[in-house]
């Protein structure tokens, strides 16, 4: 499971649009709608402070909060966000409302392990990060914090591919037709010298017959 559960307050508002939602900046407060679930939208007006921490704490797209509404308590799922492009506060919010049965996709960072146990990395190869997150379908109440590969064992050339990873019950990537890479364990010009060594051998034995046919 993702980052802890928290809550949030929040006022209903009546009005909605964008004069109403500068209001609502004015008085220090960020406009958001609640949405989903066979309910119709609720527009709502959150704390800036505690909107502003939140997001910017991480993991804010992948976990559960409530929010109060005027004492109504609503479980939901941050589905996106918008901040201003100069001073990168939140602007306005999507809630989608959680039900017992809500599943959602959702974008789960990549954690790596184990380079220190990778033959490849450890001569000097790169790890090539093909995907920093992948989008995995899965139930609201089990999205987890990220997904982790383990890189013990891979040597230069190798992929490691999505079945690599195992995945938490129920969840599922989104892209289903094809086994994806990623990430890539790849040379470099910063290869360790014995590296260089290994291939000396193979250069000698193979102009070796060459000068016997002279």
């Amino acid at each position: 499971m993702s980052h802890d559960a928290y809550e949030l307050k929040a006022e209903a508002r009546e009005q909605v649009g964008k004069g109403s939602a500068r209001a609502v900046r004015r008085n220090g407060k960020v406009p958001a709608v609640i949405y989903g679930d066979k309910q119709p939208p609720l527009a709502i007006a959150l704390n800036y402070k505690d909107l502003f921490y939140k997001i910017h704490g991480g993991g804010f797209l992948t976990t559960i909060a409530t929010i109060d509404v005027d004492g109504k308590k609503i479980q939901v799922l941050p589905k996106d966000f918008q901040l201003d492009p100069v001073k990168d506060f939140p602007v306005h919010v999507d809630f989608l409302r959680i039900g017992k049965d809500t599943e959602v996709n959702v974008d789960v960072p990549v954690h790596f392990i184990n380079e220190d146990k990778s033959p490849g990395i450890k001569r000097g190869g790169v790890l090539n990060i093909v995907r920093h997150e992948v989008e995995f379908h899965c139930p609201a109440n089990a999205i987890p914090e990220f997904i982790t590969v383990d890189l013990t064992g891979t040597d230069i050339g190798d992929s490691i591919h999505i079945s690599a990873v195992k995945l938490p019950a129920g969840v599922k990537p989104v892209i289903s037709d094809r086994d994806f890479t990623i990430a890539t364990v790849a040379g470099s010009s910063a290869m360790k010298p014995e590296t260089e060594a290994t291939t000396e051998p193979a250069a000698t034995e193979t102009a070796a017959p060459a000068a016997e046919e002279k």
